[in-house]
This record gives structure tokens, C-alpha cells and sequence, in this order.
């Protein structure tokens, strides 16, 4: 299966958007449509023999019969501002011609009056009906405002019918106000791309786009620069500020061979950086990425929402029907009935959901483009509900709960203290395991590779490799049994890495780990969130994940772990029912992270494995981001609900009192409008978020 992105055109109703999305899925070949109204994308998964062009023409044709005009480009949307000027002065011209009208004395003059202001405000939506009519979509949004105000012009409520479309077109042109400024406020949250990148030729400096950046490209970046692309310095120190990367207010102190992440900022002084990354596999590329890309994944509560409006309008309409003409005809004895008409033109008034349908994406827009200003990325916002639903969290040690950054401290043998460290570093040379990096540097000798074959990794056990014709093990205890080799086991709360040399046991390496700073603090945050299992999951031994858990006083604990295993222990969690955090470092973590309900990943700046697996990205490597990530996702929850209860509560409330003639036209159209600014304001609270 293969997904392609387009941008799409034209499409302004989130009610539309759910209707092109349920009927593009129907064609051949396609198996899933999502529209993001937010940012004009759409995402269409299709087999992989199937014919893009075919299902883009396809796509466009039910599109243009959804909503006229709507279609699917290749290119970026081009700004609307000169069309929504347009209605700005269209109101203008309206309320004119409608204060005219209601001060005329003269019948012929205001209603003239009247029809003038009518037809400049609304004659688009009346343009739209007709097509929609037309095409047998009697339900569309725009036929059921022109039949509202059409037939209070032929009950001769002239004033209320205008004064409807206008409210009506007010409250178009304020949501789509509303709605930009969100997306701008958004934007700029992630404004972290470099316009420009300064390439270094033949001793001068040459502006061009970080896009047509290339390998090994010497660039310059000067005090209050942004850094285009992934790099190296190879000339100058300094600091780099990534506070809109990892919402880390400190800067980072840089100097040459030091390895700098595209969209930071350099803070204090000149730097000559070697390019490692082009732009589209930099840093910056993969987390303007995920944030655009996470409108794909649909929460379920939006996925509620576009079921609701898909039979809300039909019953709504029904009602109105009953309301015009059953009602009178059973209290009344008669067909028609002028109060009983107004009544159920009332009820078409609002009869459409859009402002509602509108309001549940855009809160998860605010959530997420309000986490990500701490350094917390979600993939999707059906990540934002599982996790602020989440009822056990479990901890990976090494790199999550433990710095990971491990050194030697000890050696412990009967030969020479220095050999058994060469023997070693020869075996883990080849491994990226913190611990095995830890040994090779603690060696801190040229290695010769001729010397070396054979080199193998077992899996949650150690490496091997062949020095000199010498078989050398260096692993844990589980290795040593496993390769039959006699040694006993150590009891310490260190990591011990047991070396063995042809069979023979050679001594043991003890390494140091300690606990981050910030880990007991996010424990104990966590457990005032009401988490009520906090759990750790270890590869390492019994006595070294005991002291952790008591020190941090986890629930609970488990050690002497296989990747395997720690699957296991999540998927036993997961048939009960009970929905799973597991946090990790992105380093053999994958399956894990990926069998979890939340697999968040953290420390993944610059780490492409671990922003491909987890679900959320803590993109520093401070464990304090989850509570804070989970507070994010339970607020954003509580604003969409807050958004769906009090819609649905205004709406319904207008609907009892149109029935009982309580509320006229114009009251309802402004309670419509009104409940769907107030919910687009609601949600843009998510923006504001405290470090």
C-alpha cells in the first residue's frame, strides 16, 4: 500500500470534508482518505499498482460535486486574502443598503432595499444552492440557508431573511478569521526553518536555500542565525540555543567536532559547519514533518464528530419538515400555518453542524502545536486521547530513568588490568550499546581492524569477535552460562560486564550509571496525575534494578529483560485492557514502543529510528516532558469535549425554543455563529502552555 499527499483547494466546510472523504473512499483501488482542513492537505492511501492520475481526476470529480471548486493541486495553496476582503466589503455594502431599507418609510424602497443587500451578501451561497440542487444535494449547507431566507421573504419577513444571510456571512468570514490566526499562531510556533543558508566558495559567502544545500558543503553561520542543516563545526566555539526544538531554555555549549541540529540558533559567535544532512534528511525536515503530518491520525473523538454531522442535518431538516406542515395539520386542522412556518425555517437555520465539525480538529491542532513549544511532538491526535487516557507508564533504565552515559570505574581480574580492557573493547567495537561505547572509550587506542573477525552480537546477552585467532565474550552473566564458561555471578547495584578469552574467564568490568536529576521529580508528578502503575522495565540484573525502583519508588520493577520479554509485559497490560505509556530512548526499543498504546520516544533529536517507531517524541532527553505531555493531551481532551458539549448544548437549546416559537431566525443564526467563535477561542488556549 502506498500513500500520497496533496493539497488541496477550494474546501473550506469541515461537513464537505467528511462527505468527499466517505465517497473518495469508495473508488477503485483506494483504501483510506484523510482531509486536514487545517492545513489544506489531504493523505490517500491506495494499493500500490494502482493509477495515481485515474483516482486524481476521480477525487477532484466528487470533490467539485461536493463542494464547487473544491480540488486536489500539487503546489501550495495560494493565500485567500483577496477573496475574504471581498466578503468584508460585501458586508459593508449590506448593512448600508439594509439600513436603508429599515428606515425607509416607502414599502417599494425598502424592499427594494432589502433584495439589494440580500442578493450582494448572499448571492455566492445562493449561486452554491442552485448548483447543489442541481446535483440532488438538497442537504448542503448553502440550499438550506437560501431556503430559510427564501421562504421568510415569501412569509414577508424582508428584514429578518437579510438580516439572516447577513449573520450568516459574518459568522463565515470571523470562523475563517479565526481559524487563520490559529494556523498562524501554529506556524509560527514551528517558524524554525532557516530562511537562507550562507555557502562558503572560494573564500566568499554566497546565499542560497537550505534545500539546495549539499554534502559536505562548508556553511557559515553568524550570532543570531538560524543553522540550515545538519552539521559539524570545523571552526569556531560557542553556544547554540535549541530552545524551539526541545523547549530547553539553556543553550548548548559548541565547539569544533561538535555535531549541531538544523532550526538552532546560534547564539554568540561565528561558526564554519561541514554539512552531514542535506535539508530533507535534517533534523528540521523530520519535525516540521511529523507536526504537519499529525493531522493525518484522527482521534476518535473527531471521528465521532464527522459520524454526528453525517445524520444530524437529514434528522434536523425532518424535523423541520414535521414541524412546517405535520404539526399544524394535526393541532391546527390546516396545512399551513405561518407561525408553524417561521418555526421551521427556524430550524434549517440551524440545521447545519460545520461550526461544531470545525472546532474538534482545530482543538487537537492547538494541543498538539502547543506541545510541540515544549519540545514534545505527536504524531497524530488519536495519540493525544490514548495518552491522556493512559493508566500505566513503564520505563526503559538505560538513557530514560539513567543518564546512560556510562564509564569505567574498576577492573576486577587476575590478569592484567589493561589486557582484559583490550579484550574487551575488541569485542564491543562494533556495538552501539552505551555500554560497549563506554569500554571502547575508556580504551582509547587505534584499533586494527585486520585483526579482528567473526565479530557477533547476542541479543540482550553481550558480543563476540575473534582477536588474533582468540575467541573473546564480553557480556553478562546470561553469557557466560550460555557459553558454558565457569565464573560466578556478581551482586552489585553496578553494571558488571564479564569478559571471557577462549573459554577462559579473564575478570570483570564494572561500570557506572547514575540516576537523571529529573527522574524522582517526574515519578512523583506522574503519581499526582493519577497514574497508578509506574513501572521499569531492564535488561540489567535483579540488585541493579531494585536500588533504581527503590530509590525512585517505582511500583514495581522487572529485570534481567529480553526486548522479547519487555513486548510480553506490555501485551499482557494490553489484553487487560489498561492502556500503556512505555518511555524509551529509541534504541532497541522499537518493538516495544510500537506494541505499547503510547510508545513515546525521548532523547530523539537527530535519531531517526526513534521518531520512525514512537507515537510521541520527547525530543530532549529530560523525563520531566511526560508529565507535561500528558497534562497537554488531558487538557486538549477537556477543551474538545468543553467545544462538542457546549455546541451541541447551544444548538439544541435553539432547536426547543424555534419549536415552541421562543427564539426567531436572527437569534438563532447568532447563537450558531456565536457558540462556533467562542469554541475556535477555546481551543486556541492549548497554545499557551507554561515551560
Amino acid at each position: 500500500m502506498k500513500t500520497v499527499k496533496y493539497k488541496i483547494s477550494g474546501l473550506d466546510c469541515a461537513s464537505c470534508a467528511a462527505k468527499i472523504e466517505e465517497s473518495s473512499c469508495k473508488l477503485e483501488g483506494v483504501n483510506n482518505v484523510t482531509i486536514d482542513l487545517m492545513n489544506h492537505n489531504v493523505w490517500l492511501q491506495a494499493d500500490e499498482n494502482s493509477d495515481d492520475k485515474h483516482i486524481f481526476d476521480e477525487f477532484n470529480k466528487i470533490a467539485d460535486r461536493i463542494e464547487p471548486g473544491a480540488k486536489l493541486v500539487s503546489e501550495e495553496i495560494e493565500s485567500e486574502e483577496t477573496e475574504h476582503s471581498n466578503i468584508l466589503m460585501r458586508i459593508i455594502i449590506s448593512i448600508v443598503f439594509i439600513a436603508i431599507g429599515f428606515m425607509s418609510n416607502n414599502d417599494s424602497i425598502s424592499l427594494t432595499s432589502f433584495l439589494i443587500s440580500y442578493f450582494v451578501v448572499g448571492y455566492d451561497v445562493i449561486i452554491l444552492a442552485f448548483k447543489n440542487l442541481i446535483r440532488g444535494r438538497a442537504l448542503d449547507e448553502n440550499f438550506l440557508m437560501s431556503l430559510a431566507t427564501v421562504g421568510a421573504f415569501l412569509i414577508n419577513e424582508h428584514f429578518e431573511a437579510v438580516l439572516v444571510m447577513l449573520l450568516y456571512q459574518i459568522g463565515e468570514y470571523l470562523q475563517h478569521e479565526a481559524v487563520h490566526q490559529s494556523k498562524q499562531s501554529i506556524t509560527k510556533l514551528m517558524n524554525i526553518k532557516a530562511e537562507y543558508a550562507m555557502k562558503l566558495v572560494d573564500h566568499k559567502e554566497v546565499m542560497i536555500d537550505p534545500e539546495n544545500v549539499m554534502l559536505d558543503d562548508v556553511l557559515v553561520v553568524r550570532p543570531g542565525e538560524k543553522i540550515p542543516v545538519d552539521g559539524m563545526i570545523i571552526s569556531g566555539l560557542g553556544a547554540i540555543d535549541y530552545k524551539a526544538l526541545t523547549g530547553e531554555s539553556l543553550p548548548v555549549e559548541v565547539n569544533v567536532d561538535t555535531e549541531v541540529l538544523s532550526g538552532g540558533i546560534n547564539v554568540d559567535s561565528v561558526l564554519h559547519i561541514r554539512v552531514t544532512k542535506t535539508y530533507n534528511d535534517s533534523t528540521i525536515k523530520q519535525i516540521l514533518d511529523l507536526v504537519e503530518n499529525a493531522s493525518a491520525n484522527k482521534a476518535p473523538a473527531e471521528k465521532f464528530i464527522t459520524r454526528f454531522a453525517k445524520y444530524y442535518t437529514p434528522i434536523v431538516v425532518m424535523l423541520a419538515v414535521i414541524i412546517a406542515f405535520i404539526v399544524p395539520l394535526i393541532l391546527e386542522g390546516k396545512l399551513y400555518d405561518y407561525d408553524y412556518m417561521y418555526r421551521a425555517l427556524t430550524f434549517l437555520v440551524i440545521s447545519c453542524p460545520c461550526a461544531l465539525v470545525i472546532s474538534v480538529p482545530l482543538s487537537f491542532f492547538g494541543g498538539i502545536g502547543g506541545a510541540s513549544k515544549l519540545g514534545i511532538l505527536f504524531k497524530g491526535s488519536n495519540y493525544i486521547e490514548a495518552l491522556a487516557k493512559a493508566e500505566v507508564v513503564l520505563f526503559d533504565k538505560t538513557g530514560t530513568l539513567t543518564e546512560g552515559s556510562f564509564n569505567v570505574v574498576e577492573v576486577k581480574s587476575e590478569y592484567d588490568a589493561e589486557q582484559v580492557i583490550e579484550y574487551a573493547a575488541m569485542a564491543e567495537y562494533y556495538s552501539n550499546h552505551p555500554i560497549a561505547k563506554s569500554i571502547v572509550n575508556h580504551y582509547g587506542k587505534d584499533i586494527d581492524f585486520s585483526s579482528l573477525a567473526q565479530g557477533q552480537e547476542l541479543a540482550h546477552l553481550g558480543v563476540g569477535v575473534l582477536y588474533n585467532n582468540k575467541q573473546v565474550w564480553a557480556g553478562n552473566y546470561k553469557l557466560m552460562q550460555e557459553k558454558n564458561i565457569d565464573v560466578k555471578e556478581v551482586q552489585t547495584t553496578e553494571s558488571i560486564v564479564y569478559v571471557a578469552v577462549d573459554n577462559t574467564f579473564y575478570g570483570t568490568i564494572v561500570i557506572a550509571d547514575k540516576i537523571k536529576k529529573d527522574a524522582a521529580e517526574t515519578i512523583s508528578n506522574l503519581k499526582q496525575l493519577g497514574i497508578k502503575q509506574i513501572e521499569m522495565l531492564t535488561g540489567d540484573n535483579k540488585t541493579i534494578a531494585q536500588s533504581v525502583s527503590e530509590t525512585l519508588a517505582l511500583s514495581n520493577y522487572h529485570a534481567g529483560l529480553t526486548p522479547l520479554d519487555k513486548v510480553d509485559i506490555v501485551e499482557a497490560y494490553e489484553q487487560n485492557d489498561e492502556r500503556v505509556i512505555f518511555v524509551g530512548d529509541g534504541i532497541n526499543d522499537a518493538p516495544v514502543l510500537t506494541m505499547a498504546s503510547v510508545g513515546v520516544a525521548m532523547g530523539s533529536l537527530g535519531s531517526d529510528a526513534a521518531i520512525e517507531a514512537a507515537d510521541v517524541v520527547i525530543m530532549d532527553d529530560n523525563p520531566i516532558r511526560l508529565p507535561y505531555a500528558i497534562k497537554q493531551a488531558r487538557r486538549t481532551m477537556n477543551i474538545v469535549k468543553q467545544n462538542i458539549t457546549f455546541a451541541l448544548a447551544t444548538k439544541f437549546l435553539f432547536m426547543a425554543l424555534g419549536a415552541y416559537g421562543i427564539s426567531n431566525m436572527a437569534m438563532a443564526i447568532f447563537a450558531d455563529v456565536g457558540v462556533s467563535l467562542l469554541a475556535i477561542l477555546n481551543a486556541l488556549r492549548l497554545l499557551r502552555v507554561k515551560q
